[in-house]
């Protein structure tokens, strides 16, 4: 029988790769057996990356690359084969609401979180629509489902991914690619932590963040690696156009 959720013979590109969700994942897809491609404007984190993948006898190499630059991504897009999987991931984040947050922070945001994935699709979608098979995966947000309060950009960008997400697979339908987002919740990545951290009482800051999610927890981001192998792998040819909720429960009463 056949072993489910395996990526051998597969090409992934990782973006974000050198931290969180998206090491995670890397990390989880080499393990299947796919071969991965690190992509992440921070060389020493991605190249950390490359390393944990190379210590486990996986393959992986390494592209320092900021995702809002068009012409970059397309040159990366040139000088790598054909990708069988594209987890559009990187992102960031901002904290404010309408008074907290300038033009440039929106700019900003809009540059990585709506035009990266963009400049991603753009660069890596084609080949794989030539080539009539492959699985696009981008990363959004539960700020892309509900309004999340004090994360007016982010929020905004991330209804643009999903929105982005959906018309690319109604657009593609026909070409056997796929094109599904995640929208994760509270997630333990370093962006979060860190904010946690940096409180006055990070125990109880935790606790307040969590408690959005009826699991009372936020989630690991080995947990969002695993609904992206799921949408990466041949198991889910069915699935086009979803928006993936692992909110802990955070949307159930929206």
């Amino acid at each position: 029988m056949t072993t489910p959720f395996r990526l051998d013979g597969k090409n992934a590109v990782v973006t974000g790769a050198g931290s969180g969700i998206g090491k995670a994942i890397a990390e989880l897809f080499a393990a299947q057996g796919a071969s991965l491609f690190i992509v992440d404007r921070d060389e020493a984190a991605a190249r950390a990356t490359v390393d944990v993948i190379r210590d486990a006898s996986g393959r992986a190499e390494l592209a320092v690359v900021d995702v809002s630059d068009e012409g970059a991504v397309l040159a990366l897009a040139r000088g790598l084969p054909v990708a069988d999987i594209l987890v559009a991931n990187a992102g960031i984040g901002h904290v404010g609401d309408l008074l907290k947050t300038t033009a440039a922070d929106l700019d900003r945001l809009y540059a990585v979180n709506v035009r990266g994935v963009f400049n991603c699709g753009k660069a890596f979608a084609p080949a794989m629509i030539e080539r009539g098979r492959g699985s696009v995966i981008n990363m959004a947000s539960i700020g892309g489902v509900v309004a999340v309060r004090e994360r007016l950009a982010y929020t905004t960008t991330k209804f643009a991914v999903v929105g982005l997400t959906k018309a690319l697979a109604l657009d593609h339908s026909h070409t056997g690619v796929r094109f599904n987002c995640i929208c994760p919740g509270r997630v333990e990545t370093p962006f979060a932590m860190k904010r946690i951290a940096e409180s006055p009482d990070p125990q109880q800051a935790y606790r307040d963040m969590a408690a959005t999610q009826l699991t009372g927890r936020m989630a690991k981001p080995d947990e969002i690696a695993a609904a992206a192998l799921y949408l990466a792998a041949d198991e889910s040819a069915m699935v086009t156009g979803s928006s993936l909720l692992i909110d802990g429960g955070w949307s159930a009463g929206k």
